[in-house]
């Protein structure tokens, strides 16, 4: 299954995914906006690997006996910012499972290492100090995590760039990818085009619609995108 969901997404940008969950009527599920790749240009995807962090490390140990590989760890310790809960050892453990890269709704140490490893690594920053607590752990904390306000689930395929974290349901990734693949080829030549001289005002007919729009007001600018068979928004 996850080599299936590298093949979908292959030259495949979190952007262009995020057009297609909005085209599909699909809830665009990205992480909050702080949670970025440890070194710019990282990039992977996977089914989710869901877990609750409450303080110590071998809850990372215990999910990654159900991982499979290609799999995400998804790491949900609340968008706390007076700790990191992993370092280098979980990076290594995860990688040596064969899981493509970690996304944690909180922080991560042991940059220089992890940077060494070279596994994809996304999380809100850095900072020295590990957990000082240990907390009861929840009886869902393998099979659920938060990240910002939305739930994910093994259920759950994850994309992640230098733009950022994408969750998709897995049940519509193959009609998200196909919608994907089409917002790209279209941007792409949009894009050559301006660059060989031809504005995207000339391109979307943007003259056209101020026309139509002075005659009727309703009319919106995605509806004559649309219209034109154009990306751009959606």
């Amino acid at each position: 299954m996850n080599v299936e969901i590298t093949e979908q997404l292959a030259g495949l940008s979190t952007p262009h995914l995020a057009d297609a969950c909005l085209r599909l009527g699909v809830s665009v599920r990205c992480a909050p906006a702080g949670v970025t790749a440890v070194q710019r240009g990282m990039r992977c995807a996977g089914r989710a690997l869901p877990t609750r962090h409450v303080g110590s490390v071998d809850i990372f140990l215990e999910v990654l006996q159900h991982a499979r590989p290609g799999d995400v760890l998804v790491v949900d310790n609340g968008g706390r910012l007076d700790e990191a809960c992993l370092g280098d050892l979980v990076a290594i453990e995860v990688q040596k499972a064969g899981l493509q890269g970690i996304v944690i709704w909180g922080l991560h140490r042991d940059t220089d290492d992890l940077l060494r490893i070279g596994l994809p690594l996304f999380s809100l920053g850095t900072m020295p100090t590990g957990p000082q607590r240990l907390d009861a752990r929840p009886t869902d904390c393998m099979q659920a995590a938060r990240m910002g306000t939305w739930n994910i689930t093994r259920e759950d395929v994850v994309a992640c760039d230098s733009d950022g974290v994408l969750f998709m349901p897995k049940e519509k990734l193959q009609e998200i990818a196909v919608v994907a693949t089409k917002i790209r080829d279209i941007e792409r030549r949009q894009a050559e085009k301006m660059h060989s001289g031809v504005s995207l005002r000339e391109q979307t007919r943007f003259s056209e619609y101020l026309s139509s729009r002075a005659t009727n007001p309703s009319i919106g600018f995605r509806e004559h995108l649309r219209r034109l068979g154009s990306a751009i928004e959606e």
